[in-house]
C-alpha cells in the first residue's frame, strides 16, 4: 500500500489523527527532508526513512515505489494539504508507482493564515506558485483577481518569485500601490508576520517557508448572518 497524506503547516498539533495512525503504522515513511522532520516523532523505529529533494526526488521515489511493490506499507507525506500546493509531487508519486493512489487531506497554511487575517476564502482567491513551469497564466491571473476586487493568498516560488518579486511584478503591472499586504513566515512554527504596502513589500526579504495575504482595495460585501 501507499498513501499520500497531508502533514499540515509544519506543527503536529494541526496534522489529522488519520494521518498521524498512517504515519506510525508505516513500514516507510518518505519525502521531503523538512516534512519528514515535522513528523518523525511519530515514526515507528523500525520503519525505514526515505528523505529527499528537488534533484533526487524522482530516484527516491523509484526507491519507494520498489517497496511498494514489495509489499511495504509507504506513506509519502506533503507540507500542508496535496491539492493546495502539492499535485505535482503528487503526479510523480503516481507516475512512480505505476498507479492512482490515496491522498489523505491535511491542514493548508492557507487555511492557518485565513484564520489569523479574517479572511473568507469565498472572497479571496487562492495562488501557489509553488510549481515548476511557466507561471505566465498564474501571474496574469493574480493581476486579474485583484483588479476584479478579490483579495488573494499566494504561496511563492521559493527560488525566483518570492514576495517582493510578487510585489514588483503587480506593481509593474499597474496594481495600485496601497495594497495592504500580509506576510507570514513559519505559520504554526516560530512565527512571525509583516504588514505593509505592495509598494513597501518590495523591499522586503523573506524565507522560503512564507505565505502572503493582498487584500483587495474595497472589501466584498459580506453574506448575511446565518446564511449557508
Amino acid at each position: 500500500m501507499i498513501v499520500c497524506v497531508g502533514a499540515g503547516p509544519g506543527h503536529l498539533d494541526y496534522l489529522t489523527q488519520k494521518g498521524a495512525r498512517l504515519i506510525a503504522e508505516a513500514d516507510v515513511v518518505a519525502g521531503f527532508g523538512a516534512v519528514v522532520d515535522v513528523v518523525r516523532p511519530l515514526i515507528s523505529g523500525s520503519a525505514q526513512i526515505i528523505t529527499m529533494g528537488y534533484k533526487d526526488q524522482v530516484a527516491r521515489l523509484a526507491e519507494v515505489a520498489q517497496l511498494h511493490h514489495a509489499d511495504k506499507n509507504c506513506v509519502v507525506v506533503f507540507m500542508g494539504d496535496i491539492h493546495f500546493s502539492g499535485f505535482q509531487f503528487l503526479e510523480r508519486v503516481e507516475t512512480a508507482c505505476g498507479q492512482r493512489v490515496e491522498a489523505v487531506p491535511g491542514i493548508s497554511s492557507a487555511q492557518i493564515l485565513a484564520s489569523k487575517e479574517r479572511v473568507c476564502f469565498d472572497e479571496t482567491t487562492f495562488f501557489t506558485f509553488h510549481r515548476r513551469g511557466d507561471l505566465g497564466p498564474f501571474k496574469a491571473h493574480l493581476r486579474e483577481v485583484l483588479a476584479a476586487g478579490r483579495g488573494a493568498i499566494i504561496i511563492p516560488r521559493p527560488w525566483d518569485f518570492m514576495p517582493r518579486d510578487i510585489a514588483a511584478y503587480l506593481l509593474a503591472s499597474g496594481a495600485n500601490p496601497a495594497h495592504r499586504v500580509a506576510v507570514w513566515e513559519n505559520l504554526t512554527r516560530a512565527e512571525a508576520d509583516w504588514q505593509g504596502s505592495l509598494t513597501e513589500l518590495e523591499t522586503r526579504d523573506f524565507s522560503d517557508m512564507s505565505i502572503m495575504l493582498v487584500r483587495p482595495l474595497t472589501p466584498l460585501p459580506t453574506g448575511l448572518e446565518g446564511e449557508a
